[in-house]
């Protein structure tokens, strides 16, 4: 394959996803304008933010018979939609601990760069013994992406939080 291919096909992601943050901002806004509450908004765009990669790695991982620029868009399409995590997630935090927001982020973001740290190593390995990149890129990522969207929705709060109040 073409390396300047690549390197084009590779941007696509990236630039999906600075449209796709905009239309998210604005639909988070509009529903706490709205009188959304403000945790219900998060959740509804973290699931987005999980579910849309997943179903889109699923549908790749699939012999529907697409050409591959076809299966490119459907993955930079899932991709793109993650981006609805700068109004989940992200935004957490702030809502939670104005003051204490940086540190919230931090802490979150060095638990969930664990996995990735270990899913490289296990990547790796899985492709090497099944020669697939739908068992050892795919599968792994669809799992965490459901198991995070369940975990999400059952545990995720944008309630106030004082951390610095004694009681």
């Amino acid at each position: 394959m073409n390396r300047l291919f690549i390197c084009k096909v590779s941007v696509l992601p990236p630039l999906a996803s600075i449209f796709v943050t905009t239309i998210a901002s604005q639909f988070a806004d509009n529903l706490i304008a709205n009188g959304v509450e403000t945790t219900t908004v998060r959740k509804i765009c973290q699931t987005i933010a999980f579910l849309s990669p997943a179903v889109c790695m699923i549908l790749s991982s699939l012999d529907l018979g697409l050409p591959p620029w076809e299966i490119v868009g459907i993955l930079t399409g899932g991709l793109a939609l993650s981006s609805f995590a700068l109004s989940g997630l992200y935004c957490t935090h702030q809502d939670m601990s104005p003051e204490y927001a940086s540190i919230l982020l931090g802490i979150t973001n060095t638990v969930g760069a664990v996995p990735g740290i270990i899913g490289v190593a296990l990547t790796g390995s899985v492709l090497d013994s099944t020669h697939s990149w739908s068992l050892s890129l795919f599968a792994p990522s669809i799992f965490f992406y459901l198991t995070g969207t369940i975990v999400w929705l059952a545990f995720a709060s944008s309630k106030p939080q004082s951390f610095s109040k004694i009681d």
